[in-house]
Order: structure tokens, then sequence, then C-alpha cells
């Protein structure tokens, strides 16, 4: 089961450190979708904080496994804000996206806390 998690919690870490490179350089298609769904340019800073705390607490938690946990459900929390941001604007299409890293999210969480 070890492997398992560590292989989708790489896979996650990695997907959350790509998201966070193009919050920080601000990627016009990513800046683009966002302002239409009202998120501020001034909150990307903290949004890729977010999603690179996340990726470390999950790489780091493969050897210390209640930040593995912590780091798990932060990312769980944060693609349900993420989910809710979409709806709340009737972005029913953009939706997927989110929805299925939450999903690998939630799968990483399982697995750690089975686990320890």
């Amino acid at each position: 089961m070890f492997v398992a998690d560590a292989v989708i919690a790489i896979l996650l870490a990695a997907a959350l450190t790509a998201s966070a490179y193009t919050k920080l350089t601000r990627n016009e298609r990513l800046v683009k979708g966002f302002t239409e769904r009202g998120v501020p340019l001034k909150m990307y800073p903290f949004l890729a904080a977010c999603e690179i705390a996340g990726a470390a607490g999950l790489i780091i938690g493969l050897w210390y496994g209640p930040l593995g946990i912590a780091a798990a459900a932060g990312v769980v929390l944060y693609f349900v804000g993420a989910i809710i941001t979409h709806l709340r604007k009737g972005d029913v299409k953009g939706a997927p996206t989110p929805l299925i890293v939450l999903i690998v999210a939630a799968v990483v969480l399982s697995l750690r806390a089975a686990s320890l």
C-alpha cells in the first residue's frame, strides 16, 4: 500500500507544483479563467503558496506520516474551495478538473490514514 501511496502522492505533488508555477508566472490562460471566476490577481501568490506547501507536505509526509495526512487534508480542502468557486459562478464545465484533483487527494489521504 505504501508504494501506491508514494506514487500517487508524488504525482499529485508534481501537479500541485506545476499549478503553483502557472500562478506565480501569471499564465495568460489561467489569469483569464481566474478573473472570470472573480479571483483577484493579489490572491495568486497565496494560492501558489498553498499548493507548494501541500506538495512539500505530501513528499515529506512519505517519511513522517502525520505531516502527510495533514498535507493531504489541506489539499482536499483547497480543492473543495476551488469547486465551490466554480459552482458559485455557474461554471459547471470548469468543475471537473478540480474535482479530479480532489478525488486524487482524497485517495492519498485515505491511503495515508490507512498506513499509520
